[in-house]
Parts: C-alpha cells; structure tokens; sequence
C-alpha cells in the first residue's frame, strides 16, 4: 500500500529517478523549455523550483549544494546568472507545464515544461517594468510617510543660486554676486 506516499515514484529505482531528474533539470535549465512525459514533468517541477530558489542566493555554500543535486558545471553558471538574474523578483512558481496531448507511439500524456520568465510571448507581464506595490499596512492613511519625505526635504541644505547685481552708476564697478544668504541678511 502506498497510503501518504507523495512522491511519484515514476516506476525507477531512487538512484535512477535521481539520475533522471537530474538530467531533466540541466537540460530545462540550458534550454529553457523542455517536452516530456506529463509525471516527469510534474516530478521535475518538484525537484528544480528549490533548485532555482536556492540560486537567487549567489553564494558559495548555495552553488555548491545545487552542484550537488546537478552534478553539471555549465548548467550551475546558466543557473546562477542567467536564470537567477531573471527570476530575481518572483517569490516562486519559475516553471509552467502545459499539457500537450497523448503520444502517437504509446499514448502517454505528453507536455511542455518551461521557465515561465524566459517565454516572451505567453508572459503577459515581459518588457514591463514592475513598480512599487502600494500596501495599506502601517501608517492608516500615509501621513507618516509623507512627513517622512517632507522632513527629508527639510533636512537636506537648498542649492544656492548665484544672481549678479549691476550698478549704474558706475559702469567700470566689478559685477558683484550674492547668494540667497547674502540677501536675507541684508533685509
């Protein structure tokens, strides 16, 4: 009886299934889209979106433990530059499968996994730049931030602007400037 057992076994030794995905992950990740089996592709979804997670962390405990999982250099460096630069503001859900229809040989269900952020045409949200989302958490209405930003304003010294002053009575007198400082003493 399989009773709570979550992990699709895919009818493979673990050391196979491990080999497997494996190598499912490196070529997702060198080629960015992938078509295979249905439960292969649900299992690998399972298994690289820690993977990439733990590649938006670029240091060299997190490549070392990724490495240890892919076995493959050339997918750590697409994985840690290209895939993590992309991926550096979605807080999960880096890969999309889609179902394709039944192979003519056997009939398995087929379907496309791939890295959402890298498919430009079905991703409503590329080329967009993504601003600030307003939260209503905290301050009620934002007056602590907007006094906030006016004490900022407040705090910082106001750029002084040279004016020059002519005299008429004598056109030969040197061109004399005065700062806004110069000027508020004098009044």
């Amino acid at each position: 009886m399989r009773h709570g057992d979550k992990v699709n076994n895919l009818s493979r030794t673990a050391s196979h299934r491990r080999a497997l995905l494996a190598n499912l992950a490196i070529a997702l990740i060198e080629h960015k889209r992938i078509s295979t089996t249905l439960a292969k592709a649900k299992a690998l979804r399972r298994y690289v979106e820690p993977l990439i997670t733990k590649a938006k962390d670029n240091t060299t405990h997190s490549r070392r433990v990724v490495f240890s999982y892919l076995q493959n250099k050339e997918a750590i460096k697409e994985l840690f530059s290209t895939v993590a630069e992309k991926v550096g503001e979605r807080p999960g859900g880096y890969v999309r499968v889609i179902k394709l229809g039944f192979r003519r040989g056997d009939g398995a269900e087929t379907a496309l996994i791939e890295l959402v952020d890298f498919n430009e045409t079905y991703n409503p949200n590329a080329g967009k730049v993504k601003k600030a989302k307003k939260t209503r958490r905290g301050s009620g209405s934002g007056a602590a931030k907007k006094t906030e930003e006016t004490a900022i304003a407040a705090a910082a010294p106001a750029p002084e602007v040279e004016e020059t002053v002519e005299t008429v009575a004598d056109e030969t007198a040197p061109e004399v400037t005065a700062t806004e400082e110069d000027k508020k003493e004098d009044a």
